[in-house]
């Protein structure tokens, strides 16, 4: 029990009453973590700003016996291109709704907040194929949360130099001959395979400055999907 001090992104929110509400909150170190904000909801509240979705900011929370309360906050982003287009604010959703998915309390969620921010920066900012950025947003996540496929340049059945087949089903790349043995396995380029280890290996601020084309992009959009799903057991669009 205590007062915390801690940056934070709202994944979402509720009302609880006519003045207060209840918000999701993803910390680096606290994880995710559920907080009341009492009278936010009320006009010339200091909570009102920072405490609407996908404010992120500096917070200081109580933590009681079984809850939090936000005492105060601080907003350093509120991603306000976003909330003025209604396509680029459906994508926002789709990403807090994953990484909401994908967190618990307690969790150290560093690495997971900032892909969340550098995700949404990237929607609110740059002109670019958003579901592209899905697509990677995707298979950067699986990386991180513990579903980092191997992309060594053999068969990891065989050990075959020549591996141009992804396996969803087994996490890594196979030969032609292995591949025909596995109903998951998709054929990709070596472009494909080369921006798929970028994907999971790059700096994090330059995870979507990379180009590919056309060919590339289909097959990336089809493993991230495939796989993501596959990963979660459970369907995302």
């Amino acid at each position: 029990m205590g007062v915390i001090k801690t940056k934070g992104l709202i994944l979402s929110q509720y009302n609880l009453n006519d003045n207060d509400r209840m918000v999701t909150l993803l910390t680096p170190n606290l994880g995710k973590i559920g907080c009341a904000a009492i009278g936010s909801r009320k006009g010339k509240s200091p909570l009102m700003a920072g405490t609407q979705f996908l404010c992120f900011g500096d917070f200081i929370v109580y933590k009681g016996i079984s809850s939090y309360r936000i005492n105060s906050c601080e907003p350093i982003e509120i991603f306000y291109n976003i909330r003025l287009d209604i396509d680029k604010l459906n994508y926002a959703v789709r990403v807090t709704k994953i990484i909401n998915d994908v967190t618990g309390e307690n969790d150290n969620s560093y690495r997971v907040l900032q892909l969340a921010l550098n995700t949404l920066y990237v929607i609110a900012n740059v002109e670019i194929d958003l579901d592209f950025v899905m697509s990677i947003f995707k298979f950067r996540l699986l990386s991180i949360i513990g579903f980092k496929p191997d992309l060594k340049h053999v068969c990891s059945v065989c050990n075959k130099n020549i591996s141009k087949y992804f396996s969803i089903m087994n996490d890594c790349l196979k030969c032609a001959d292995c591949a025909s043995l596995d109903k998951s396995a998709i054929q990709v380029t070596e472009a494909t395979i080369k921006s798929l280890y970028y994907i999971i290996n790059c700096d994090p601020k330059k995870l979507y400055s990379f180009k590919v084309s056309d060919e590339s992009k289909a097959e990336i959009n089809l493993i991230s999907k495939l796989y993501f799903n596959r990963c979660m057991e459970k369907e995302y669009e």
